[in-house]
């Protein structure tokens, strides 16, 4: 392992962490909230230690594969542990692991709280929190890759191990000319909706919130209330097509620009993503018809949460926990599917679940026909053996661990629907679950060190799982 290579580029990580610290330190000097100084002091504290690690001397080895993988889970850990600083400093959390579940749900995109009202927070912590929705959302080492030269090899082992999905690509040859198009497409995305939310009447700090939470499909709040507390149609439907816009592969985005729009409708995840949005919006709306007082309300209530939770983004404008049984499952369901590969979403990935159902199919035809060679389609292309062996092994490690998890979280003594949601919904990176974590619920119900293991599994969720357990491979830290 290139230990030296590794101090170094996570002290560029902790010198990028402190300059993306200036905009909340920037909106605590403008409403005078007294926030400004818990910045100053974690800026100042982490830039030496950043400044310390930059300089070490690097070797002349390359980084590996392994080294990258390394590289990437370490980052977060060691962003979340200093992003937690200014949220305890600032006197709104209990304790410092309160502090550090709720920074790891915002840079995770995971949107879980332990605030009851979050509007109690001085601005610039609120805001902090919600901007840590946006950085993660595209990925922190994606954004320092476009702000800091790498070489191009070793850049692309960290996005290999941070990009979401069975497999990461390139946009374009040069990895950091991929960053700058994907924070590009993101920002202009993320303005757009910046400008919309403010036309319908939020206020400028609402609509910069809302909109990171929205684009990282984090779903952060700036109140108790929700978006329940702006009671406006028309921004719940601007919030739920944004959200399944930030679900989509970003790469859709790229070939629009390039014009490629043939290309688009050949992508078979997208189809099988808003087809999947249809029906289960269409069936829940059927379902609550009653409840909601007609269908038109149903429709309403019933999109946007069906967008909220298959982007894993988790914002909410009803209590979906009295909803029939029914509804509930398919939520439950939506969070585990999840959005696009190469979004900004959680959850399995819409391409994983292709590949599973029909390896599944596949299967049962090779038994029936042992002589037939079958092979995994996806848009039209064979699936290689190493994507779909990898895709198994991750649906096996997935359930595994949802099972510890929940296991695990078991010992606080709730019940077994508000363990497994809780667990599923970071795990995912969706924000509220069912009955003691629904929408109208928090996670403050749980103890200090059941926090930290639901951040652990927001962490191994963002990062698909075998980043996080380099970790703890012995022979990772082998020379």
């Amino acid at each position: 392992m290139n230990k030296r290579k590794i101090i170094s580029v996570l002290g560029k990580i902790i010198l990028t962490e402190v300059l993306l610290m200036i905009p909340a330190l920037l909106v605590s000097f403008i409403y005078q909230d007294g926030d400004a100084g818990v910045f100053l002091i974690t800026m100042i504290v982490s830039g030496i230690l950043g400044g310390a690690c930059c300089l070490v001397k690097q070797s002349d080895q390359r980084m590996s594969s392994r080294d990258g993988y390394f590289i990437v889970a370490a980052a977060w850990i060691v962003v979340c542990l200093i992003g937690a600083i200014p949220l305890y400093l600032g006197g709104g959390f209990h304790s410092y692991f309160n502090a550090l579940f709720e920074i790891v749900s915002g840079f995770t995109t995971t949107g879980a709280s332990v605030l009851a009202r979050p509007e109690d927070l001085g601005h610039g912590v609120l805001f902090w929190r919600s901007f840590t929705h946006w950085i993660g959302g595209m990925g922190v080492l994606v954004f320092v890759l476009m702000v800091m030269p790498m070489e191009n090899d070793n850049s692309m082992h960290l996005v290999r191990a941070e990009v979401p999905g069975p497999t990461a690509g390139k946009l374009v040859p040069r990895m950091r000319t991929t960053s700058m198009i994907l924070y590009g497409i993101y920002g202009i995305m993320t303005l757009v909706l910046i400008i919309i939310l403010k036309i319908l009447g939020m206020s400028f700090f609402d609509s910069f919130c809302l909109a990171f939470g929205t684009a990282g499909t984090g779903g952060f709040a700036v109140t108790g209330a929700g978006i329940a507390a702006y009671d406006s149609l028309a921004i719940e439907i601007t919030l739920g097509i944004f959200m399944l816009l930030f679900g989509v592969n970003f790469s859709v985005y790229h070939l629009l620009m390039l014009r490629k729009v043939k290309e688009i409708f050949s992508m078979e995840e997208v189809k099988v993503y808003f087809g999947v949005v249809a029906v289960a919006t269409l069936s829940i709306a059927c379902n609550v018809i009653r409840m909601a007082g007609g269908f038109g309300n149903a429709l309403r209530q019933a999109f946007f949460q069906v967008s909220s939770i298959i982007t894993t983004t988790g914002f909410s404008t009803v209590d979906y926990d009295l909803w029939p049984e029914f509804s509930k499952h398919v939520l439950v369901l939506l969070m585990i599917i999840g959005a696009c590969a190469g979004s900004t979403g959680g959850g399995l990935k819409i391409s994983r679940v292709i590949i599973l159902v029909k390896s599944f199919v596949l299967e049962i035809r090779q038994i029936i026909n042992p002589k037939e060679i079958v092979t995994v389609r996806l848009n039209g292309k064979p699936v290689d053996k190493k994507t779909l062996g990898s895709t198994r092994i991750y649906a096996a490690a997935y359930l595994i661990l949802i099972c510890v998890f929940t296991l695990v979280v078991s010992l606080d003594g709730f019940d077994l629907t508000t363990n497994l949601t809780a667990v599923l919904s970071c795990f995912n990176n969706i924000g509220p679950g069912l009955n003691m974590v629904g929408p109208v619920q928090n996670f403050s119900i749980y103890s200090d060190w059941a926090q930290v293991v639901l951040s652990i599994a927001m962490l191994t969720g963002r990062l698909e799982i075998f980043p996080m357990f380099l970790l703890l491979a012995r022979s990772a830290h082998d020379k």
